[in-house]
């Protein structure tokens, strides 16, 4: 009887794993789909102990548990496939720069600080201690603007948007902000910003800042915003000449399908890939986390460094990156390329929304004459 009833465990936790593995494949948007591209690490690290158990407690002198072992195999393999990028076992998507580089660098912060969070020293010590050139925040309300006055002085350009419905953003930035702008895409209370970063008189970034509503039970029901945009977003950056640098919560993992067809129709590269997750959610909760604040940007930059911050008391880890612009050999990294397939999948998502890539801000990166 022992042996009946863990023989059955054993085949209802396979075959959910089974079906949670397979559900992603069908491309229906509702949250109850989309949310198992998430959680990829975690399901990879319960079918390998899952596989074991049956390893040490099924009777292989029967066929069907050559079927159960080998049905969790294959699910660990395709949930391995999803994640094998972001390890040291792939090829570093942007190059590492030369130490003695000439170049200039660029150091962006991005903090999504959890909108009733009032622990705003933790975040201020951190932007005093690594000194970034360009700060964003999301989730910030009246509140946390009052006490980001606090770096006025070191950053007198700002992009500001207090909310109350976490979706608040605010940037701040010691560069000057050429043409920026504040806009609401594809949601009336969800806003994005957009500016020229004026690093020197010869090197100008276009940054985009982001932070799409997720598809969840308490927010929108299927992922359909959020996907449309993010390519909106890359359909307007696609094929573009200019140092680009797109960087927020996106509110999807570096590995899901609509965040890889937004680096495909962008072109822009992934510092993440061959390097790590760089896990920034949920803060406090160590087996469930997985990447939704990103950073990319195009092949003129070289990579130097990109770290996740200690924790500041929002569900969210800071991150930070410095990049160098090296545009003298954008040739040697490549990312994703789109191909016809991916090309009409960004244009029926985006014809969901009344939104084209016009309507993103595109201000231009030229050098001031």
């Amino acid at each position: 009887m022992g042996n009946v009833m863990l023989e059955g465990i054993l085949l209802v936790t396979t075959g959910f794993f089974v079906l949670v593995t397979l559900l992603p494949l069908w491309r229906h948007r509702a949250w109850w789909v989309r949310v198992w591209e998430f959680p990829r690490l975690q399901l990879g690290t319960l079918l390998t102990a899952l596989l074991i158990a049956q390893a040490g407690l099924l009777d292989y002198r029967q066929a069907w548990p050559f079927l159960l072992s080998a049905l969790t195999a294959a699910c660990l393999a395709y949930q391995l496939w999803w994640i094998a990028p972001y390890t040291r076992l792939w090829r570093n998507e942007v190059l590492r720069a030369a130490p003695d580089a000439p170049g200039p660098r660029i150091r962006v912060m991005a903090s999504n600080v959890l909108g009733p969070n009032r622990t705003s020293d933790r975040l201020l010590a951190l932007v005093r201690e690594y000194r970034p050139d360009v700060l964003v925040t999301l989730e910030t309300d009246q509140w946390w603007e009052t006490q980001l006055d606090q770096l006025a002085a070191e950053y007198p350009h700002s992009i500001r948007c207090p909310q109350d419905n976490l979706y608040g953003m605010h940037v701040y930035s010691r560069l000057p902000l050429e043409e920026p702008e504040l806009c609401f895409l594809v949601e009336d209370d969800v806003p994005s910003m957009h500016a020229r970063v004026r690093v020197s008189d010869e090197l100008a970034v276009r940054m985009h800042f982001l932070h799409p509503a997720p598809p969840s039970p308490t927010e929108n029901e299927e992922s359909t915003e959020r996907d449309v945009e993010l390519l909106v977003v890359a359909r307007s950056v696609q094929g573009n000449a200019d140092p680009i640098i797109v960087t927020g919560d996106l509110n999807d993992v570096a590995w899901a399908p609509t965040t890889r067809l937004f680096r495909k129709i962008s072109g822009l590269l992934d510092p993440r890939v061959g390097r790590g997750m760089y896990n920034t959610f949920h803060a406090h909760h160590w087996f469930l986390r997985w990447p939704l604040d990103h950073f990319f940007h195009s092949a003129h930059f070289r990579f130097i460094r990109l770290l996740r911050l200690p924790d500041i008391g929002s569900d969210h880890f800071p991150v930070f990156i410095e990049l160098q612009y090296d545009p003298k050999h954008t040739g040697q990294q490549h990312g994703l390329e789109a191909d016809r397939e991916d090309q009409q999948q960004a244009e029926q998502t985006i014809d969901e929304e009344p939104v084209t890539p016009s309507d993103v801000p595109q201000p231009d990166a030229e050098p001031r004459r």
